[in-house]
């Protein structure tokens, strides 16, 4: 053991870190540091360090509420940086997201189990985010070098006293929400010949299903501890903290491989079941 060192405090320690890749390459050192001691059977002491109210952000990207943030075509090369840009500002907040829940919830009597998968997430998210700024750079860009979108953190802010409202809006349906759209994606720079992007692409779809899935594992473990109906509570949830409606096309195999029935998020739309939303967009 580490003395001195808690998994709270390293998880602050991500979240408080402004650079975007020096938060990346924390998360993963971070992360391997509580997971090696794991399987060494000499676990680190979870602590109780308050999570920050933001996490430390770089100076730019220039952040805009997401009516203001520009849209561009993603069949020409402009646009293709441009859904790289916003795909790795996803995976940056991402990061703290995953590092903010097991700080904030350290002191929830959560099993060791669900620390572990949080970890593994918030490692996943680092990755995500070195692979897509790395293919910016290709691109000749940047992280940071063009606008992005402001209201990511709100589902930390809305859910920060909620460990099971945290966990229907953020993997349920945030993430859940990147299963459905990776299958276009994917297309996209497939079409363009782009490998490098591709590969990314493919490896940050595959990671997402464990995400959602983790968050679907640890939602019925909480429903079944407090003797609820898990697919009311989820929908009262997320209609409490998700502002707006579910939006179909759902990746119905995708999510369902993750632990999400369609009659979890169907009702939440308005709409009725449409059968093979996806189809043959699954890769």
């Amino acid at each position: 053991m580490i003395r001195g060192v808690t998994l709270a405090g390293m998880a602050v320690a991500v979240l408080t870190t402004a650079d975007a890749r020096d938060k990346a390459r924390l998360s993963r050192i971070h992360a391997q540091t509580w997971l090696a001691a794991r399987a060494a059977g000499t676990a680190l002491p979870l602590g109780d360090a308050a999570p920050p109210p933001q996490p430390g952000r770089p100076a730019r990207p220039e952040l805009l509420d997401p009516r203001d943030v520009p849209r561009r075509r993603p069949g020409s090369p402009a646009g293709r940086i441009a859904l790289l840009h916003a795909v790795a500002h996803i995976e940056l907040n991402a990061i703290d997201l995953h590092w903010d829940i097991v700080a904030r919830f350290a002191r929830s009597g959560m099993p060791m189990g669900f620390f572990d998968d949080w970890v593994r997430a918030a490692d996943d998210e680092a990755k995500h985010f070195m692979l897509l700024a790395d293919c910016l750079e290709a691109a000749g860009s940047h992280y940071g070098a063009m606008a992005a979108h402001a209201g990511l953190w709100r589902a930390a802010e809305d859910t920060a006293g909620d460990l099971m409202g945290r966990l229907a809006v953020v993997p349920m349906v945030l993430e859940a929400r990147g299963l459905d759209v990776s299958p276009q994606m994917i297309d996209i720079f497939a079409a363009a010949g782009d490998a490098q992007a591709l590969a990314a692409l493919n490896i940050i779809y595959a990671d997402e299903v464990a995400h959602v899935a983790y968050g679907s594992k640890w939602f019925n473990w909480l429903c079944g501890r407090d003797c609820l109906d898990p697919k009311v509570a989820f929908h009262s949830l997320v209609r409490r903290y998700f502002h707006g409606d579910l939006k179909p096309p759902f990746n119905e195999a995708k999510r369902a491989e993750a632990g999400l029935p369609p009659d979890f998020y169907w009702p939440l739309t308005g709409q009725k079941p449409v059968s093979h939303t996806i189809g043959t967009a699954e890769t």
